[in-house]
């Protein structure tokens, strides 16, 4: 993986951040997919394929001691100590903490939480290697039964298709998405998400600038909260 790819966690609602010193050679992301159920007289509950989802996150990476600041794989403006790193992760991960995990060039940029980590000390220079998993975060409603009699009602007679967005209508960005996700669930392919960049780059670029970034990365930096045009398909 490029050193100048970047991979952070930060918390949601708060002010800490982690960045990786050194990338790992690979990420794995598991996507399952999203389903309805339903339930058929003499056919059971039957489940519906509704979209995807990203499940899991994970990759095998290493904190290099002291002596091996200095190796080529190291970005040296976020290095730490292998202690101070293994001691922020798990406890992040102990208090199941909500973090947002980003990694530049890529599509991932999602509310997560840690539900895998183990590190191991190996060899003479205080290097730890790990291995490292992450569940997408999703804030989970309770409904009443009466609620979920409705809410089956309304989805069996009046479908959604969540591709049927008008031309001009408007979104707002919230925690995790990226403009790939955005395109896909609006246009129907996240290949679309340039159309989507370049429709609204100026309101893109002026949030990035707001959050004290130079620019967005044509798009890669977006905020929850900034309010975007989608055009059409």
């Amino acid at each position: 993986m490029a050193q100048d790819i970047i991979i952070r966690l930060s918390e949601v609602g708060g002010s800490r951040f982690f960045t990786f010193p050194a990338n790992p050679e690979t990420i794995s992301g598991t996507l399952a997919a999203k389903y309805q159920s339903f339930d058929i007289i003499s056919k059971g509950t039957v489940k519906v394929p509704k979209g995807t989802d990203v499940s899991e996150i994970k990759w095998s990476g290493e904190f290099f001691g002291y002596s091996k600041r200095n190796e080529s794989v190291v970005n040296k403006a976020y290095y730490q100590l292998p202690n101070a790193c293994v001691a922020q992760l798990r406890e992040w991960q102990e208090n199941g903490s909500r973090l947002n995990l980003i990694v530049t060039g890529s599509w991932i940029n999602l509310d997560v939480t840690i539900s895998s980590f183990q590190p191991e000390i190996y060899g003479a220079y205080g290097n730890v290697k790990y291995s490292i998993s992450f569940a997408q975060a999703k804030d989970l409603k309770i409904y009443t039964t009466n609620e979920l009699k409705i809410a089956a009602f309304v989805k069996k007679t009046v479908p959604r298709n969540d591709n049927s967005q008008s031309s001009g209508s408007s979104y707002t960005i919230v925690s995790g998405d990226t403009l790939w996700g955005i395109a896909s669930k609006k246009l129907g392919s996240g290949t679309k998400w340039t159309k989507i960049y370049d429709a609204n780059s100026s309101i893109i670029e002026e949030a990035a600038k707001k959050h004290r970034k130079s620019g967005s990365d044509h798009g890669h930096w977006i905020y929850p909260g900034t309010t975007i045009t989608i055009p059409a398909a």
